[in-house]
This record gives structure tokens, sequence and C-alpha cells, in this order.
């Protein structure tokens, strides 16, 4: 008993020092690190902000036309580097990758679409999409998950948010045949990434006023994989005691999930497991096309919508819903600490859905993209 509580209390002290070393948590990533504001929050900035974007494949290119419709109708003080990146489009390359990332190293923040993985094996095991977020290392996926007043769907007033690791778990692309027939696909979890991820969910959790974060995983089963991240999210939480800690099997996760979400406040989970809560998640509230999402590493903020998906059989007919999208732009606008431009656009985007008479189809409406996206403009407190 002694030699485990050395243990854990080494542990302990290993966490501080790492918490005050290369990463510190919430508070070195991207997402607290904003750009210094040039005038107070209730102020329309001067300064103007390059950011990357990425409009990606499917509908992607025709909400970014949204995104920017609403931004000229805003007076954003924001200008896009935009670069195409597609596998399925055949604008992919390394040269194109490298370009993504240098125009990143200078503008720190980027606003992209889907960018489609083809299921089709061509001797590249990792799609481009995994390799962006691997070279910005950008390891953590955050997706809140919340009601949209006057929109009522089979659970209301939900607020929950998740965080993925999406660096490495089932997502490594290492497969290989090992024998004809047989296929090892290896799912890599580490300790300096788990203790990352769950770090990041404490302080996000603590900057945010939340009161309880729970690790999902399956450890029962994967015992070393998924207990590793279990641990290191067990060991991470002592160092959090006004945070209340509790953790959950991942089937059960989905199941409580549809039957009582009200249950969960901040959730964290391996790479898999979030991609799937994820997009459970967004149906509760109205599905992919009504949720935001984001992901950081220390140096980068990407805005993404939250559940990613193509569409792309809406591709050309004007129907898809730019909502997710507008949202991510303000989630965007306030890292930026543009807080006015930011309100301006999501409180009209709350104001259109809760009003009712314009909506896509999604949601149960008849109204185009087009249509979405002029209501909000005409909705714009300017």
């Amino acid at each position: 008993m002694a030699a485990l509580s050395a243990g854990r209390a080494a542990a302990r002290n290993l966490l501080r020092a790492q918490s005050l070393g290369t990463w510190r948590g919430l508070h070195a990533s991207a997402a607290l690190q904003q750009i210094p504001r040039a005038k107070s929050e209730n102020a329309k900035s001067e300064s103007t902000f390059q950011v990357t974007m990425l409009p990606g494949d499917g509908v992607g290119p025709e909400l970014m036309h949204a995104v920017k419709e609403v931004f000229k109708a805003a007076s954003v003080p924001v200008v896009f580097d935009e670069h195409h990146l597609s596998e399925v489009q055949n604008m992919a390359s390394e040269e194109k990758l490298d370009q993504v990332v240098d125009s990143m190293k200078e503008s720190k923040v980027a606003l992209i679409g889907k960018i489609h993985t083809p299921m089709e094996y061509k001797g590249e095991l990792a799609s481009y999409d995994m390799r962006l977020r691997r070279k910005l290392d950008l390891f953590a996926n955050v997706v809140h998950v919340k009601s949209l007043p006057g929109y009522k769907t089979r659970h209301n007033n939900l607020d929950l948010v998740i965080i993925r690791e999406q660096t490495e778990g089932e997502y490594s692309s290492l497969e290989h045949e090992s024998a004809k027939g047989v296929i090892e696909c290896l799912k890599i979890i580490t300790r300096a990434k788990s203790q990352r991820i769950a770090k990041f969910a404490f302080d996000y959790a603590t900057k945010k006023g939340r009161s309880k974060v729970t690790a999902v995983h399956k450890a029962n089963i994967m015992k070393l994989g998924d207990g590793l991240f279990l641990q290191c999210c067990e060991e991470v939480a002592e160092l959090y005691p006004k945070i209340k800690f509790d953790t959950m099997i991942i089937d059960n996760c989905c199941m409580q999930l549809v039957q009582n979400p009200y249950q969960f406040d901040v959730l964290v989970m391996p790479n898999l497991y979030g991609n799937i809560i994820d997009n459970l998640a967004a149906g509760l509230v109205g599905g992919a096309g009504v949720v935001p999402g984001e992901s950081y590493s220390a140096e980068y903020a990407v805005f993404e919508m939250g559940a990613r998906h193509p569409f792309a059989q809406a591709v050309g007919r004007n129907i898809a819903n730019p909502t997710a999208m507008l949202l991510s732009a303000a989630n965007m606008l306030r890292h930026l600490n543009l807080e006015f431009h930011s309100n301006l656009i999501a409180d009209a985007v709350k104001k259109v859905i809760k009003v009712g008479k314009v909506r896509t189809a999604d949601m149960g409406g008849y109204a185009t993209s087009l249509d979405f996206t002029q209501a909000v403009i005409a909705a714009l407190d300017v």
C-alpha cells in the first residue's frame, strides 16, 4: 500500500510539473490564446485579421459563401486566405497541404469545411484531413451541443460539451495485412497525449464554469489501451478537486445520451468514441446542420462543423443549412476577440431560428440556403 501511495504521489507531482512545462492545458492552448483586442469588447475593432479558409467538399463551398455574405453585411474585419484541398476533386497534394500549413503559420486561425476522405485505398492510409490535423497538432476537438431556442427536438434545453482526442487512437493510420485475409489495425494510446487531453478537459471545465467531467472508455475490454487513458484521466482529476469526475463505458454512454442526456456536462474521450458521440449528440439537438465545432493545438485554432459531413447529395441544390457554419464562424470571431461581431452574427442566426419563419428542410422548413442567409443578414442589428 505504501508503494502504491508513493506511486500515486509521484504521478501527481509529475502532472503538476508538466502543467507548468511544455503543455499548460487550456491556458497554453489556442483555446485561450486570443488576439489582443484593439478596442473595448463593445466597440467595433479597426484591426483586420487574416483567417485561413478551406471550403472543403460537398456543400462546404456553399456554406462558406453564406459566411462571406454575412461577414460582408456585418462589416467583419476579417480577410480570408482561401485554399482548396480535396481528394475527391483531385485538388490534394503535398504542395497544397504545405501551402495550407504555411497560411496557418501566419494566421493561427482557420475556418474549414469537411475535407471528404474516400474509402478506397490508394497507397496512403492517412487522409489529407488527418495529415493536416497532425501537422498542426490539433489534439483537442471541442463540440458544444446546445439546444437552439425556439427549435423543439426530443430533448430540449440541452447543454453539454464533448472533448475528443484526435491525433491518435484508432485513427493512427497503422494498418497492415499480417497474413492473407488477416488485417491488423493498431490503436495507439499514449500516456502523454491522454494526460494532455484530460488536462485540457478539466481546464476547459474550470474556465467555462462547468461542474463535472465524464471520461468515456472501454477499459473493461481494452484493458491496457483504454485502461491507460482512464488511468490518466483519474490522475488528472485529482488535481481538480472542485470538478466532479466520473467514468462511463462507451456503449452505456450512447444509451444514456439518448435516454437522459441532462446528466452530462463535459465528456472527454479517445478519438473514435468522440467521432461517434459527436454525431449522436448533434442528432439530439437537430443534426449536423446546427452544431458548431472547433479544434485546438497549443498554437492553432480551427473552426468547423461539429458533426463533419460533406452532404454531397445536396451539392448545387441550395438546401444546405448554414447554421452550424455561421455559428462556428461566430465562435471564431470570439476567439479573435471580435466580441461585437461574434454576438451580432450569433444573435441574428438564433433570432431567425427562434422566429421560425425561415428554416431549411433539415429543420422541417422549406427555405433555401440563400433564403436563410438573407434572413440572417436582415436580422443583423447593425
